[in-house]
């Protein structure tokens, strides 16, 4: 691992310090100045480095895993995540990629205009035939296929959708000219295996493992926006999240 020279004091005062190093250490992922799968310094030279405490380390170490950047090893250490991995945030697929420093684009197999069916219409909130932007991808990072993604996105929030070239554009970054922004996602993930049409599609065997997540994800005003349908490779993505108790007792 490859850090450059810095001092907390070198960075912005305004953000608490634990964030400040979280962040420095992220854009060094991003950057590919720390390599994907490699080890991080100890939290103590990670102290020395920084100039703080090792309980500050930690924090930031935390921040980074739950980012899905990092992940501890035991007695091992830190390590740089080598898969892409959900963190506690709610993201697109190539701003996950691009936070992890890897190169994501996609193969288009399908971007059409249709009408909703009835289930697409209950799950959107929307009346039966409205009209939705279809999207269905494979997602690769590196050039390997990661997923496969189809995407149903209401179309009157954003009716020049189909105008975008989704081989390199983010779909969410394309939804953002529009003022169209994911607020939160009824996430829904479960196991499964490859059939023989998966298997092609992802460049896996025939009943290979898989994660199958389908969500339907709401702006700020509680309004459904996109209806999506996805199928991971588990050996190259992996969901995390943080549980909490809603009380002591």
């Amino acid at each position: 691992m490859v850090l450059k020279s810095a001092s907390i004091t070198d960075l912005t005062s305004s953000d608490h310090r634990f964030r400040q190093i979280a962040r420095t250490i992220a854009t060094q992922i991003a950057n590919g100045e720390i390599a994907r799968g490699s080890r991080l310094m100890s939290e103590r030279d990670l102290g020395k480095h920084f100039n703080v405490s090792r309980v500050t380390i930690r924090r930031a170490l935390v921040e980074l895993q739950q980012r899905g950047l990092i992940e501890a090893e035991g007695a091992r250490g830190w390590f740089v995540n080598s898969a892409l991995g959900e963190p506690n945030a709610l993201m697109g697929f190539s701003e996950m990629a691009r936070a992890r420093g890897l190169k994501p684009h996609s193969r288009v197999l399908k971007a059409q205009t249709r009408a909703a069916t009835l289930d697409e219409a209950e799950q959107l909130g929307i009346a039966p035939g409205a009209w939705l932007f279809e999207l269905e991808r494979v997602r690769l990072l590196d050039d390997v296929p990661v997923a496969h993604e189809r995407s149903r996105i209401v179309l009157e929030l954003a009716p020049e959708l189909g105008r975008a070239d989704f081989g390199t554009a983010s779909l969410y970054d394309e939804l953002r000219k529009f003022g169209v922004v994911a607020h939160s996602a009824d996430y829904v993930l479960q196991a499964g295996a490859a059939d023989e049409h998966e298997a092609k599609v992802l460049d896996v065997e025939i009943g290979a493992p898989l994660l199958i997540a389908t969500a339907i994800a709401h702006m700020q005003n509680g309004k459904a926006m996109e209806l999506s349908h996805s199928i991971f490779r588990s050996d190259r993505y992996r969901f995390r999240t943080t549980l909490y108790r809603s009380a002591w007792k």
